[in-house]
This record gives structure tokens, sequence and C-alpha cells, in this order.
């Protein structure tokens, strides 16, 4: 069974404090060493990517990594094996370049991150670029991976979740922008010639923040047909008009993002009556399937069927080009779809849009309420929260009029079963 996260940001508060003080001399030290001997190559030749837990920040860390290609550096990810398949969508990091440690257990998470080492060293890697806002881990794990340029977030004159000083390329955390914004600005100082006191002063422009695209054939696309077509074939024996996506579920990272099953079964009905030749597919993973029952059961509309669970996750963009709209929590799936041109619909609490809103065709839906966002990187994305308030005062027919912005003019080549 994988850790659960709390357990997670206990060690790594309790563990995490004292290693990272211990540590940090040893690495000014080395340091030291390095500059004396000037090991260092002129720019990032190999350049490592952390990002171990989020998987939609595979996504968004694309156009990070698309940039450092294009100033010539050859790029390694570092990410849990859990999370590994988000890279895939996109193939920016060759497989061989992807470098995983095992969150199933703890006996597994300390041998699989020993071996890690032991590899980003045989690696020689020389660019490490730590792109976790809060973990400890991620932080010795880049002190401890001998590159001599170190990129992640300092904490500066703030208090919070202190992470020692393990950094040669300090960058200032911007909780105003985009997190997308944000990584660019990561590379940006991996890349730097001269020292910055903070990093990185410079500007990002929204046109930068561009997502490639997932390739899907035809042959991919009509397997997903068939596959919608078998379940819907009772209802819709000659296929439906329109595939509405309904994704109600959202990781146990933040809970408080889901919107309730009850709500999604009353946009569910409302939609069904708005677009009577639909047919609503409520998605998930195969974990998820009784969630999703819940919600179709609560509908109690003919149009909706459960579908968490019948596509692999590399099997995404194929259904998403299928699909006409999609409605989702704040999840993955809300990023996960900027690599098709899926329209969707996001609903946001906890977090903003501001900084972690999708990249492709999208429209947030956000209360704004006084107390959100309420998880940061200051309080380790934990929320003391027990009444999602932000997420109740989001009404059906604020979705279903964005629902309907999108589906007034189809504006992407679906293929409907």
């Amino acid at each position: 069974m994988t850790i659960r996260v709390d357990t997670m940001r206990r060690i790594d508060h309790l563990a995490g404090v004292p290693l990272c003080a211990i540590l940090t001399p040893i690495i000014y030290l080395y340091d030291f060493i390095c500059r004396l001997l000037s090991q260092a190559p002129s720019t990032p030749k190999k350049v490592l990517f952390i990002e171990l837990s989020e998987m939609g920040s595979a996504i968004l860390v694309d156009p990070a990594m698309r940039e450092t290609i294009e100033r010539g550096a050859q790029i390694y990810f570092l990410i849990f094996k859990s999370n590994q398949a988000s890279l895939d969508l996109l193939q920016t990091v060759p497989k061989n370049n992807i470098l995983t440690i095992d969150a199933s257990g703890l006996f597994p998470l300390i041998k699989t991150t020993l071996l890690t080492l032991i590899q980003i060293h045989r690696l020689k890697i020389d660019t490490v670029i730590d792109l976790e806002l809060f973990s400890r881990f991620t932080a010795l794990l880049t002190g401890c991976s001998g590159a001599s340029r170190r990129v992640g977030y300092h904490i500066f004159h703030g208090e919070g979740l202190w992470r020692g000083d393990l950094l040669t390329h300090r960058v200032h955390y911007n909780p105003h922008i985009h997190i997308a914004k944000n990584f660019l600005s990561l590379v940006h100082a991996a890349f730097a010639l001269e020292q910055e006191i903070p990093f990185s002063k410079i500007a990002v422009a929204h046109q930068e923040l561009h997502i490639a695209q997932a390739q899907v054939t035809v042959d991919q696309k009509n397997n997903i047909a068939q596959r919608i077509q078998d379940v819907i074939n009772d209802q819709f024996p000659n296929g439906a008009s329109q595939i509405i996506l309904i994704n109600p579920n959202a990781s146990d990272l933040l809970p408080q993002r889901r919107w309730a099953p009850e709500r999604f079964a009353e946009l569910i009905r409302a939609a069904a009556q708005k677009w009577p030749d639909a047919s609503f597919l409520i998605t998930g993973s195969a974990q998820e399937k009784s969630y999703a029952q819940r919600v179709l059961e609560l509908s109690k509309t003919p149009q909706a069927f459960n579908f968490a669970g019948m596509v692999k996750f590399s099997e995404l963009p194929a259904l998403y080009h299928l699909a006409s709209v999609m409605v989702t929590n704040d999840s993955g799936p809300g990023h996960f779809s900027s690599v098709t041109p899926l329209p969707t619909v996001v609903l946001f609490g906890p977090e903003t849009p501001a900084l972690y809103g999708s990249l492709g065709k999208s429209i947030p839906i956000f209360a704004g309420l006084a107390c959100s966002p309420c998880v940061s990187a200051a309080n380790h994305r934990k929320t003391p929260c027990q009444n999602n308030l932000c997420m109740q005062a989001i009404e059906v027919p604020q979705v279903l009029q964005a629902m309907q912005q999108w589906l007034m003019n189809e504006p992407h080549d679906q293929q409907h079963a």
C-alpha cells in the first residue's frame, strides 16, 4: 500500500528538518572544493527535474522542459513510480531518462531512493531543478545529487517550511503568478551566467506557456469509440450526438477539492434535459469506480454511464479527442486534457486558477471566498478546513452556463461513438 500523504508529511518534517540542517554545512564545503577545482561546465548539459507527487505538474512543467531542450541541454526527470505515466502523455522526456522512486512502502522508498542517487551520480548530472515547493525530501535529493548547479525555491526572509541551504541558485517562489511561470523562472536561473539575489528577474509572457499536444492515431480513437459504444448501446444504439465527460473525484492529496457527488448528480440531470442526445460518461480510475457509481445512482439519468476504469491512463488523450467537453474538479484530468483540444470546465476551491489553472482550453469556476485559497507552499498544502464551502458555493447553473459556452460551437474534431 502507498504511504499515506499525512505520513509522508510527518516523515518529511521529523526527519527532513534535522537532515537538512546536518547536510547544509557539508554542502557548503563540497561547493567550496568544487569552486577551487572549477569542475562546473559553463552551461547546463544534463538537467534533472524533480517532481515526485503531483501528476498534473508533469504537464505544467512541460514548457520549462522544452525551453531547457531548446537551450541545448539533455533532460531527465525524477518522479514517484506510481506517477510515471503522466510523463508519457507528451513524451517530452525520453523513457530511458525517467528515474523513479517507489513510494509503496517505507522500505521500498529508502531502497529506491539510495539506488536513484547512485544512478544520478553515474549519469553525471550537472544541473538539478527541484520543482517542489515544500518537500524537504526533494531538497535532500537535490543536495545529495552531486550536481554543480542546484536550482530550487528558497525561503529567504520568509517563515515556514525551512529546507536548509542546499542550493546554488536560489529562486524566489512567486505566489501571485501561475506555477508554470514559476517553473520557467527556475530554468532561467539554471542557465544564468551571473548570480542574482533572488532569481529570477525576468518577465514570463503567457504565450510562453504553450503546451505541446499529444499524438493520437485514428486507430486509438476508434478503439475508445468502440468501447464507448459498447457501454451506451442500449440507450444510444446509433451512438450519441455528444460525449460529455464528468470527472467527480480528486486525489487524496487534497480531498477538499471535491464538489459533492450530489452536485455532480444534479448537474448530470440538468445537463441531460438540456442536451437529450448527449451521453454522460462518469470517468475515473479503476479504484474510483465505486465513487463514480455513487454519482451515477444519485443522478438517476439513463443517459449517464459509469466509465471509471474503462480506459488506461495512456488512452486518456484518445478519449479526450472524442469528447465534446469535460467537467472536473481541480485535479489531474484538468491538466491532462490540456495536451488535447478538449474544452474543460474546472471547479476550484482550496486552490486558485490564477496559480494552477489548466493551460488548455478551459473555463475555471472559482467562488473566491475570503478564506480561499487556503493551501499554499507555506502550509505544506494542508488545510484545517473540514467544510469546503468554497466548493459548495459553486452552483449547478454556473457550471451549465460554462458548458454551454463550449458546446455552442464545438471547436475541435470529435469522432463520437
